[in-house]
């Protein structure tokens, strides 16, 4: 097989797990429901081997059980693995993603603020360097109101600062995060124009780790939870 054949058969059993993976989050197909791989092999015209992969990759989710004599069933949110970002990103996609959203933000007030307090006692100078281009970079695409490449700056310095905190369980949530900022972005849940705020605040996080200041990392890392999470809560509901 071809590296192109390849690829297009990966795309396409991604293709048929998100197609299902968002009609489990919906609620399309409820807890108990019963599909087989025939009803996905008709319902979006694929092969046997790629309807069994992507039931293989949403059982290891948790989202659904194959049972003999049974078929595949729907399993019940609470067997979810709701840290998956892939999860994360079907429930964010649905209509529940601002309440998906604040949940996420409940979840970093948790770890967040004690990876930049972490950070400040251990990160190494590469980190310094890194934190301080990504604050340069939203500011940058902020005045230029480039909100994707604001975006992949912000990703940028929230990934660098949960590896600079020398925790790999901590650093671990990066995907979780840069979900949860995407879903803003994605989803018209952020403002036309970055909030000068947010980017001070990176900006204090950034020095105060440089500086070895851990309380003011935390508090600064706080704030900018806070305030994402006011702005999510005040922003209109997207068209």
């Amino acid at each position: 097989m071809t590296t192109s054949s390849g690829d297009a058969v990966r795309r396409l059993h991604q293709s048929v797990r998100d197609a299902l993976g968002r009609r489990i989050v919906a609620g399309e197909l409820p807890a108990g429901a019963v599909i087989t791989l025939e009803g996905i092999q008709a319902t979006y015209e694929v092969s046997r081997p790629i309807a069994r992969e992507a039931v293989r990759v949403l059982q290891a989710m948790g989202m659904v059980a194959t049972r003999r004599r049974v078929g595949i069933t729907v399993l019940p949110r609470r067997e979810w693995n709701v840290f998956d970002p892939r999860v994360i990103r079907w429930r964010l996609d649905g209509e529940g993603r601002r309440e998906q959203l604040l949940s996420l933000s409940e979840l970093r007030r948790g770890f967040e603020p004690i990876a930049a307090r972490l950070a400040a006692e251990r990160a190494e100078p590469e980190h310094h360097g890194a934190l301080a281009r990504a604050v340069a970079d939203m500011v940058v695409h902020a005045s230029a109101g480039d909100l994707e490449a604001y975006l992949d700056a912000d990703t940028t310095f929230h990934r660098v600062l949960l590896n600079a905190c020398g925790n790999e369980m901590l650093a671990a949530f990066g995907d979780l995060v840069a979900e949860l900022l995407a879903g803003r972005t994605h989803h018209q849940l952020m403002p036309d124009t970055p909030n000068p705020t947010a980017i001070e605040l990176h900006e204090k996080v950034a020095i105060s780790i440089r500086n070895g200041d851990p309380a003011g990392a935390e508090e600064a890392m706080r704030a900018i939870i806070d305030e994402a999470a006011e702005a999510l809560a005040s922003a209109d509901d997207p068209p």
